[in-house]
């Protein structure tokens, strides 16, 4: 079976000769719930975009499901759901008529799509926000909507970028045991975000972009093993320790992306 994303040597460079992304390669097996990180300004977001097909890269290929995105794009996303950075919603429509819209431009029959779309709804909170137009939405409820709209075909492959941001606790237990069902039937997710904690409760296998290049990939068990068999060098270091996914990527990323140390602190702050 091969991979459900495969990226070879996937590059991307814009004007003025800056490369978001360099050469990377990465491989996520199907069933995988896949973390992808990296500080501000890494290239996750291009990387996704280019994963996705909403930017065509500068050299490398992509394979979804083993078709190739860059020859067979409409063959592919009919198998993928996306949650983008701007999650791109439709303002003058209500919700039901946006996840109608969805539906059907996913093949789904009518009556599926309101079948769906009525129990996606309920599930996500917005059963009573039906009339409201999406221009009115707050953020919270604007990720729920966006989110609903990834899944309602069933993707086999779900790309999420920063899909809490903004969503309440509630709201987000929801979310998290919808994609670990999701994860539990077969399907393979692609998360990016910048809460540690979801990543490390949820993700099984992590990989960290910095500056463009993948810096660190594999198990979170795999990460933790090399960056402690790194720290045993050091003088602190604790070998009964368990590395929490947050000391994880400071060391791998921490000093070379510019990170705070006491030294540098701002004295003047009280």
């Amino acid at each position: 079976m091969p991979p459900a994303i495969a990226a070879h040597s996937l590059t991307r460079s814009f004007d003025g000769g800056f490369t978001a992304v360099d050469r990377i390669d990465l491989a996520v097996e199907p069933g995988q719930f896949f973390g992808f990180l990296g500080p501000n300004g890494a290239g996750k977001s291009t990387t996704i975009k280019m994963l996705t097909g909403l930017l065509a890269p500068t050299s490398g290929s992509i394979q979804i499901l083993g078709e190739d995105m860059l020859n067979n794009p409409v063959e592919v996303k009919r198998h993928i759901g996306v949650v983008p950075e701007g999650m791109a919603l439709f303002g003058k429509l209500t919700a039901t008529e946006y996840l109608h819209f969805v539906g059907r431009m996913y093949g789904l029959d009518k009556q599926v799509t309101q079948q769906r779309t009525a129990e996606l709804l309920e599930f996500m909170g917005l059963a009573n926000e039906q009339k409201k137009l999406l221009a009115d939405y707050s953020h919270g409820m604007g990720k729920k909507l966006a989110l609903a709209a990834a899944v309602i075909h069933g993707p086999k492959v779900l790309f999420l970028d920063e899909p809490f941001e903004g969503v309440d606790a509630i709201a987000a237990g929801t979310l998290k045991s919808m994609l670990q069902g999701m994860i539990a039937r077969g399907a393979t997710i692609f998360l990016t975000s910048h809460v540690l904690e979801i990543v490390e409760r949820l993700c099984s296998h992590i990989a960290i972009i910095d500056k463009g290049h993948i810096v660190a990939k594999g198990s979170l068990d795999e990460l933790r093993a090399g960056v402690q068999a790194r720290l045993a060098h050091g003088e602190a270091a604790d070998p009964n320790a368990k590395l929490t996914l947050e000391q994880i990527f400071i060391n791998v990323v921490g000093g070379e992306s510019g990170a705070t140390h006491p030294e540098q602190e701002l004295q003047w702050l009280g």
